[in-house]
Order: C-alpha cells, then structure tokens, then sequence
C-alpha cells in the first residue's frame, strides 16, 4: 500500500500582511478566511486520506524555526492532527534543504514513502477538488517521478510565478508533462499566458517519492545533500521536536525547490517531471489585495473583519482588532487596526507593505517582530503600558500550565489575579492565591507562578526596577526545556 507523509513547511517570516502578520506570527498562524488558521487548515487539508486512492497518510512533517515550535505544537493539539516530532531549523535556509531533511527523515529505517510538500500558509477552498488532485499525483508519482501542481488560472496574474505545461501523459488523466518554470511575468505577459491555455500558476507545492526527491538532490545540488544529511545525522531528539544541527546547517547553501531542482530537470529524463493542473480555489494570500480577491465580501464589495462601521465606502479592506474602525467615503483602500499599529494605504499598493517593514527594521522598532501580545507555550502575555522605571502586563496562564522557575536581576513585580487561581512559589514557599488576591516578588527572588484550575488565570504584573528587558531572567527549570526564550 502506498503511503504518504505530508510535509509542511511552516518556517515563513512573512511581511506583506503586516501589521496582522509579524515576524515573530507570521500568516500561517492567522485566521484569515474560514475556519481554523492557515496552518490548522493546511494540516486538515493534507491529513484527509478520503480521495486519495488507496494511500494511507501518515503523520505530518512539519518544518519550522524553534522561535514558532510550540506555536505549531498547539495548534495541530487543537486541530486534533498528531504530528511527527517538528523539525527545528536553527536557521532559514529555503524549501530544498527543507525538504530534503524532511526526505531524509522519513527514509530512515529503510521507508521510501510519498512526501506530499506544501507550505503552510496557503488557501484552498475546494477540499474535494484539491484530493482529486492529489490522487493523481500519487497515481503517476509512484515509479519515480516528481510532480508539482499548478493552479488553473483565472486572471492575467503578475505576482505569481508559472508553470508551462506540456503535452497529457497520455494515460487520458490530468496529468501533464512539465516543460519549464516561468518566473513572474508583466502583465502583457501574463495576459498572453492566460489566452494560451498552456500556463499554470506555481503552487509551491509537490509530490515525489522521497529517495527520487534525494537522488535529484544529489546529482544536482550535493552540496545541499552533504549539509543537510549532517545536520540530520548529529541533531538531537528533544522531546517533541527534532533539531537540526545548527552549524551544519548553517554552511548549507541557501535555494528553493524550484532553482535548486526543478529547473534543472530537462536533460534528466529518469526524473521525468510532471504538473498536476488544479482548480479549487487556491491562493497564497501574499498580500491584502489578495485577502480581497478571496475573502466573502459585503454589498459595498468591502472585505470587513472586527468593529468596522462603513458608510459609502466600496473596496476597502477593512480589519479592526481592538477598536472602531469608520470608513466615510473611502474607495479601494486598505485600513488595518492592531493593538500598537494602524496601517492605511491604497489596495493597488499591497506589494509596497514591505516598505514599511523595512522602514521599522532600519529604526529598530519592534512593531514589524511582535504583536502587543506575545504568546508562550504556557499562554501569554501582553503589555498594557509602560513608563519610566515601569511597565504593566496582563498574563494569561493556559489551565495545568506554569512559567520556569526564574528570577530576575534588575525588577521586582507585584502581581494580582484578576481570574482564576494561582499557585506561586516564592523563596522556597509555595501558595494559593484567588481572584483580587495580590503578592509581591521582590528583585532576586526565585519564583513560579502556576496554574493548578481548570479555567484560564488571568493576571496583572506590575514591573518595576532599573531595566525591565524580557532578557533580564535567570532560568534555574523549565517544564519546555528553554534556554533562550524569555519567561
């Protein structure tokens, strides 16, 4: 029986959703259009076996960066997918090491399995649409080959790259021969490539045995092969997780599947690559006039999300996370509210977003990083407001969780529960605190906070000292094994 391991690449910074998306949660952990966030539908979307034939799914690969694993973690918890331990990359290095130490990974032990790649970030509205692809792919994937979707396209797209199709593998199925990737055209161009017929927009996503995978690798790029197969074969197993050795990795070269591969295929005949064309209303998101082009949207043709009131306004993008937003008069804008950033700009120029990241970057400012909000596996927390020699914070803590057992060199803090029940330990004594209970941790002082209930504790810390850096923390144990990560 054919087996497949779905591989999802979950490792993107991405930019061009800011302020929504930040570096530290970028877009594959929103939710943007449907249920679930682009990673959980990603991972419903691969897990479900119905459709594919007679192969039988695996447990997931997922890649990221270990600033998102327990993130990723929890979200495949809510999600109900059971993962195979994440693999952790020290650092960004593109999709072809990632996948080939994905490959690597799933043949140990002697197994060859079908690796299904996709990022993890994408929409697909049509899930039947989508598995019918998919079981062509597998059908034809089998001896060998290595299979790439693309997506049937609908307009004269220019911020997607193509794919040139080729003449029907002959079989009567959808299966096309792959003549060349294309990269993103003008629009003259790509109207010409939509009257043709013969191009396809390049999903980014593929369908190969895993041993073809590392074969092609290995006649075309064994410099990548030679790096990654050490970073696999010295990493270490940490619980959940598999980390790549960082070293290693980092003298990897840095490409993606496509110019690493892909590409390089013709003259490579045993490799025979083929293209799956498909239509189920896919996208990348990868940008805000490209929410507009998928999300439902309201008879003004705006796409509104939150506490937005609109008055003779149409086209607009429209999202509010904390408070009112009022559009008068407005026509093909987008206006995005966050907790510390608003941004307003005209629709057409959702490609110029990274404008402003880098404008925050060059000013070291940590907007284009982190939201207000910053989530632990433990929970979260969230800055409410800062001063001279002070700053506030509400701290949510996930029931059964608990912070490591820390203490800080420069502040002191005063906490008081605003919902739940806190176990604090303080000095080597431990205590139960309720709702409008309060307690004191002076500067140097080792302590805990936990949550012994079964609803959410809700905190307010008050932080007080000479320097109130998240980098002022003396770990002494930690229930998620960190080393680096504050709290």
């Amino acid at each position: 029986m054919t087996e497949i391991i779905p591989v999802v690449l979950a490792g993107g910074g991405g930019t061009r959703l800011w302020p929504l998306s930040r570096e530290h949660y970028p877009k594959q952990f929103l939710q943007l259009v449907g249920d679930g966030t682009l990673l959980q539908q990603t991972l419903a979307r691969v897990c479900a076996a119905s459709g594919y034939g007679t192969a039988t799914v695996l447990a997931p690969i997922v890649i990221c960066n270990e600033e998102h694993r327990f993130l990723v973690a929890e979200q495949a918890r809510v999600t109900g997918v059971e993962l195979a331990p994440l693999v952790l990359e020290p650092v960004a290095r593109n999709t072809a090491p990632a996948l080939t130490a994905a490959a690597l990974r799933a043949c140990a032990g002697g197994s060859d399995p079908l690796l299904l790649m996709t990022p993890a970030d994408q929409i697909v509205r049509d899930g039947a649409a989508f598995a019918r692809a998919i079981a062509a792919a597998v059908a034809v994937a089998a001896p060998g080959r290595l299979v790439t979707f693309g997506v049937v396209p609908d307009r004269p797209e220019t911020g997607y790259g193509y794919i040139h199709a080729g003449a029907p593998l002959g079989d009567g199925g959808p299966v096309r021969h792959l003549r060349r990737f294309v990269e993103k055209p003008d629009a003259d161009t790509a109207a010409r490539y939509l009257h043709s017929g013969e191009y396809l927009w390049n999903s980014g996503m593929f369908l190969m045995p895993a041993s073809t995978w590392l074969a092609a690798v290995e006649r075309l790029r064994p410099d990548i092969l030679a790096a990654v197969r050490e970073a696999v074969e010295t990493g270490s197993a940490d619980g959940p997780f598999f980390r790549l050795q960082a070293d290693a990795m980092t003298r990897c070269p840095s490409d993606s599947i496509d110019y690493a591969v892909m590409e390089k295929l013709a003259g490579q005949p045993q490799f025979e690559p083929l293209v799956v064309p498909f239509d189920a209303g896919w996208s990348d998101v990868g940008s805000w006039l490209g929410l507009w082009q998928i999300a439902p949207r309201d008879a003004g043709d705006n796409v509104i999300d939150g506490d937005v009131l609109a008055v003779d306004a149409s086209g607009n993008v429209a999202l509010a996370r904390h408070r009112l937003v009022a559009l008068l008069g407005c026509r093909d804008m987008v206006v995005v509210e966050t907790a510390d950033a608003v941004l307003v700009m005209p629709r057409d120029r959702a490609q110029d977003v990274k404008r402003i990241v880098e404008q925050l970057r060059a000013h070291g400012r940590d907007e284009r990083l982190t939201h207000r909000r910053v989530y632990r596996p433990w929970g979260s927390y969230e800055g409410i407001d800062a001063g001279e020699r002070f700053q506030v914070k509400r701290i949510v803590v996930k029931p059964g969780q608990r912070l490591s057992l820390q203490m800080h060199h420069h502040r002191a803090e005063h906490w008081i529960v605003v919902r739940g029940t806190a176990r604090v330990s303080r000095d080597g004594e431990e205590f139960l605190l309720s709702e409008n209970q309060s307690t004191y941790i002076p500067l140097g002082v080792t302590h805990r906070l936990e949550n012994p209930g079964t609803i959410a504790l809700e905190i307010i810390e008050v932080q007080s000292g000479a320097y109130l850096g998240e980098d002022d923390i003396v770990r002494f144990d930690d229930a998620y094994d960190r080393h680096r990560d504050s709290r």
